[in-house]
């Protein structure tokens, strides 16, 4: 006897969009077991009619963050309900703060203890000296990452993120290296002390952000970068001088180098839409916000304070960025490099919502120029495929992790249609979670 039937319903596979109908999926021990015409009687504890319904694999959110110190652990561990409600089933925790509580999150999740998307989990970002986020673990010199690598292989960690607010161009050039000798993903932000495509050739397997592919496609990013070396730029200064000598020649060949080098990129383009506009957008009135614990809600004060005294010249800059970004984005996909749907939800990111900000952000990949399907496989098909799991993940097939989203609309036709959600699936068993 199964665990539970999806009955008649609609199997999207996310690899083709191909669309297969009035299919009757088995479930056991949290895998699909089998995939049935719907014709085949099949007893189970549980039936779910998928009738008119549209099943795909779990979501995954490639960049989200579990932070905020001791007083915050509790109302982070709340979020875990938000994205299991809004079917993202895993997550790429990018560091923070509270690692001992995220890694304990991640056990129980794993022995079905704890309802929770599962997750992978960076630990402590690696920054430089005073480094801007609490948590972080501080190199200043390249003799000091042999033992940060291993409190980071001691805690079990599944990739290596590095920030970029004070880490020295050595430093952060010979940790890319470390993590590829150590056979570590890594992953990061990067100082504008370092060359781009220096970075991709040192083996980073993933850029967060768009502000650095962005840097490796100005035609005068050589002098950009020493300018920065020298002191004669601030970040945003050299963003400025960055956005301004934007090459499309330039950024083809770095995506092409990407491409080769199986570098990935995050682009985080919700978050960025939110900031440009949080001058101009009242969120006081938003649903989420229900959800979200009056310590977290706290934090979304910076942003907001900063985003309110920030010049009408700093605001266009941020609107010119996301106009800018939106344009490179079906420029790389067709260059071959992988994208990875992250929406960098979390405290301190203010009004990104866990869970909903992955939807937000699959929509803003359509707006760029990708279609629904292009859209899913950032999030479906790249996320295992990123860390080596698809072989579980990212199928409804037979063997594959029953971690599936029952949709009521077709998500090929709209992707706003991820959003229209019937029922949840974590490792086979119904969720009964709604916001």
């Amino acid at each position: 006897m199964a665990d539970v039937i999806i009955a008649d319903t609609n199997i999207v596979d996310v690899e083709t969009g191909e669309i297969a109908e009035g299919q009757t999926i088995e479930i056991r021990d949290g895998k699909i077991a089998e995939i049935h015409n719907s014709e085949v009687e099949i007893n189970a504890e549980n039936r779910i009619d998928g009738s008119g319904k549209y099943v795909i694999p779990g979501l995954w959110d490639m960049h989200v963050h579990f932070r905020g110190g001791d007083t915050l652990v509790a109302e982070n561990k709340d979020l875990l309900d938000l994205f299991i409600a809004n079917g993202v089933t895993t997550v790429r925790d990018a560091g923070g703060d509270i690692t001992p509580a995220i890694l304990e999150w991640k056990q129980q999740i794993e022995k079905g203890e704890l309802l929770g998307p599962k997750i992978f989990t960076s630990g402590p970002k690696l920054d430089g000296p005073d480094p801007s986020w609490a948590g972080s673990i501080e190199l200043s010199s390249v003799d000091q990452i042999p033992a940060a690598f291993d409190s980071l292989e001691s805690l079990n960690v599944d990739y290596v993120k590095l920030y970029d607010s004070s880490i020295p161009a050595d430093v952060y050039l010979a940790a890319v290296k470390e993590a590829e000798k150590r056979g570590l993903k890594v992953t990061g932000h990067m100082p504008f002390t370092v060359d781009f495509n220096e970075a991709v050739e040192a083996g980073l397997d993933a850029t967060e952000h768009m502000y650095y592919v962005l840097k490796g496609s100005s035609s005068q990013e050589e002098k950009i970068t020493e300018a920065v070396r020298q002191g004669e730029y601030s970040f945003w200064a050299a963003l400025t001088e960055v956005i301004e000598t934007y090459d499309e020649q330039t950024a083809q060949k770095t995506y092409e180098q990407m491409a080769k080098s199986g570098t990935a990129i995050v682009p985080t383009l919700h978050i960025g839409k939110v900031l440009a506009d949080l001058n101009e957008e009242d969120h006081s009135e938003d649903k989420y916000l229900n959800y979200i614990g009056e310590g977290i809600q706290e934090t979304y004060q910076g942003r907001l304070q900063a985003a309110k005294s920030r010049s009408e010249e700093a605001t266009q800059r941020r609107h010119n960025l996301r106009k800018l970004f939106l344009e490179m984005i079906p420029e790389m996909h067709n260059a071959g490099v992988n994208i990875l749907a992250g929406s960098d939800s979390g405290p301190y990111n203010s009004f990104v919502y866990p869970g909903k900000s992955l939807h937000k952000e699959l929509q803003e990949l359509v707006a760029a120029g990708l279609t629904p399907l292009e859209a899913l496989q950032t999030s479906i098909i790249n996320g295992p495929e990123f860390f080596g799991v698809s072989d579980d993940y990212g199928k409804v097939q037979k063997n594959y992790m029953a971690d599936l989203l029952l949709l009521n609309s077709n998500p090929l036709d709209d992707i706003e249609n991820t959003e229209d959600i019937h029922a949840v699936i974590v490792e086979g068993e119904q969720v009964g979670l709604s916001y």
